[in-house]
């Protein structure tokens, strides 16, 4: 909520003493009416829109045997629903800007995650959510790039009211004044940049970002093939994945797996 003592408030209160301007949004974007106020809402203060930085989100972790439905269905539908339907409403407004002879410089930054990429023990509704976003991202990218939108996603590590009740240790601040890893700011920069019309270009990418590393992650991609140009019996199929397999790069370990 962005009612006075919330954090949405205390963003607007400190963008405002470094001279900015801001207004909070109180909606629930994982509804129509909620995605679609957001844009309103930018639009009745500033006139224009021009980039959607989507990151709402929560935990609810569990091991797979003993997460229920409710937790699957809260996790997914902050994460998931809640980056398409504001980028689905941002989308329709910068298509008709587009339409009108306007063309946007729009830009999307979708919040991914390395439990989204890789996979992470225990959370399987949040991984799930966040696979989810890097195939709405490149889907988004690839169908909206015609209106002058471009669309990334950003798996990024750092402290924030999430993580530092999950992550307590790893997300704590050094104590000794050494280089603070976890700090939001070290991210900040490249979700600055990805917004600015300096990104031109670059689109349908995902990055991770954490405290001084920036990484392309290049995803899924066709490895080792092989095509016998006829059906195999199963003990074939099977002695042809050993083959390939033999070839292939590891798996990425998944997050928490021992």
């Amino acid at each position: 909520a962005g009612g006075p003592g919330s954090p949405a408030r205390e963003v607007v209160d400190a963008i405002a003493a470094a001279g900015g301007e801001a207004v909070a949004h109180g909606g629930d974007i994982a509804t129509a009416e909620g995605a679609a106020s957001l844009v309103t809402t930018a639009l009745d203060a500033f006139g224009r829109f021009d980039t959607l930085v989507n990151n709402a989100g929560f935990l609810r972790d569990r091991m797979l045997v003993n997460l229920d439905e409710d937790d699957w269905d809260a996790v997914v539908r902050v994460h998931l629903k809640g980056h398409f339907l504001p980028l689905r409403h941002a989308a329709a407004h910068w298509r008709a800007e587009a339409k009108a002879g306007r063309p946007p410089a729009a830009r999307v930054i979708n919040t991914s995650s390395g439990a989204g990429l890789l996979g992470s023990v225990g959370q399987s509704n949040y991984a799930a959510a966040k696979a989810g976003i890097v195939a709405l991202t490149l889907v988004a990218a690839a169908e909206l790039g015609r209106y002058g939108i471009q669309v990334n996603a950003l798996a990024p590590a750092a402290r924030t009211r999430m993580t530092e009740r999950t992550f307590a240790a790893t997300m704590a601040a050094p104590a000794d004044g050494s280089f603070d890893a976890m700090a939001p700011a070290n991210v900040s920069p490249l979700v600055v940049w990805l917004g600015s019309a300096a990104s031109d270009g670059v689109t349908g990418r995902v990055f991770e970002a954490e405290a001084g590393r920036i990484t392309v992650m290049e995803g899924w991609r066709p490895g080792p093939t092989e095509d016998r140009g006829a059906r195999r019996s199963p003990a074939e199929a099977g002695d042809t994945v050993r083959r390939l397999l033999a070839d292939a790069e590891e798996a990425g370990q998944v997050y928490g797996a021992s």
